[in-house]
């Protein structure tokens, strides 16, 4: 995503009131078998199911192929095992492959992953990450040169994903809501600060698989009633504020999620603080697609601040944390399970 936050213009949605829950600070409640749905107080649902090490071994793939840079081997090579694991999971899987020109004019080839689960439901969900890493690491203090792993930034998001995606297709319950897991490409191609000469490109060369998809469905009139992006999602003492323009478009999406992370205890990561607008993959999104998207990503107290392994080397797999993984992971699955009990 881009590195400094900013304040853009976007379409305006009316929401509607996604998810009915109480805000509930008890630090207990995952250990418990059930949970009481608190829209009526006597639907009990499940403790959500999600194991943080399959999440994390996810995530390692992940980096062992190397830098996931665009136009490289490590790049196809860890796309096709991620289209043949969502596949293996028995999901419908799209790979739209396209050309992306980046903020300096080069053309490279991309591909987005698109995997559905429960494709013929009629309610859908979005949830998406980007699953490419920096070919360069602008911000580290000692070498700026060559590509950063991304373990974070990009594969830490896949990574909850997968596991998410390997919970619900073994859960016979969940036979109500569809959710279209979409890997976008190319998003961290941006124009480093130190560029001096134009970009041309609306999110300063960032983005540029969240565009392509939002003006090239993978399905003619595809729609989703929402979407969830993951950013940075894995590291240590991560902090996920309301992010500006999420609280824009989706508000009742965001403190619904909030709220269930509280309702879970993880309240220490879902921090009730408003944050800055991003330039994040949600945007493209939210203006060419329609769709009212949010964005949970680590942002620290600090103001425009991220994660301290931002774009640099030490963005690597010792930066990952199962507790932050696990937290994000229940969060969204707790989501489903209660979207899929009420309709």
């Amino acid at each position: 995503m881009k590195s400094k936050f900013s304040r853009i213009c976007v379409v305006f949605f009316t929401t509607l009131t996604l998810f009915n829950c109480k805000n509930n600070s008890s630090e207990n409640t995952t250990s418990n078998s059930e949970i009481i749905d608190s829209k009526t107080n006597s639907t009990p649902i499940k403790a959500p199911e999600f194991n943080s090490d399959s999440a994390f071994a996810y995530v390692e793939k992940q980096v062992n192929f190397g830098p996931r840079v665009p136009g490289t081997a490590a790049h196809k090579k860890c796309g096709d095992w991620l289209s043949n694991k969502f596949k293996s999971m028995g999901l419908e899987v799209i790979n739209q492959n396209f050309t992306a020109i980046t903020y300096d004019n080069k053309s490279i080839p991309a591909r987005n992953i698109i995997a559905s689960f429960n494709p013929k439901a009629t309610k859908r969900i979005i949830l998406s990450s980007h699953w490419d890493s920096r070919p360069f690491a602008d911000k580290d203090p000692s070498n700026k040169t060559g590509a950063i792993d991304g373990a974070n930034d990009g594969a830490s998001g896949v990574g909850v994903m997968i596991e998410i995606a390997r919970q619900l297709t073994a859960d016979s319950s969940m036979s109500n809501l569809g959710v279209d897991f979409i890997l976008f490409d190319a998003e961290d191609w941006g124009a480093p600060e130190s560029y001096t000469k134009e970009v041309k490109h609306p999110y300063g060369g960032y983005c540029l698989g969240s565009e392509y998809w939002s003006k090239n469905l993978h399905k003619p009139n595809y729609t989703a009633f929402y979407g969830i992006l993951l950013d940075m999602v894995g590291a240590k003492d991560a902090t996920f504020r309301h992010e500006g323009v999420s609280m824009q478009v989706a508000p009742s999406v965001v403190n619904s999620i909030w709220a269930n992370a509280s309702e879970l205890g993880f309240s220490q990561f879902f921090v009730s603080q408003e944050g800055g607008s991003l330039t994040d993959d949600h945007v493209p999104v939210i203006q060419n697609a329609k769709i009212p998207m949010i964005d949970i990503i680590d942002l620290r107290p600090t103001e425009n601040t991220f994660f301290e392994h931002h774009h640099t080397h030490g963005d690597n797999i010792d930066t990952i944390d199962k507790t932050t993984l696990s937290a994000v992971g229940k969060t969204l699955m707790f989501t489903f399970l209660k979207e899929n009990a009420n309709l």
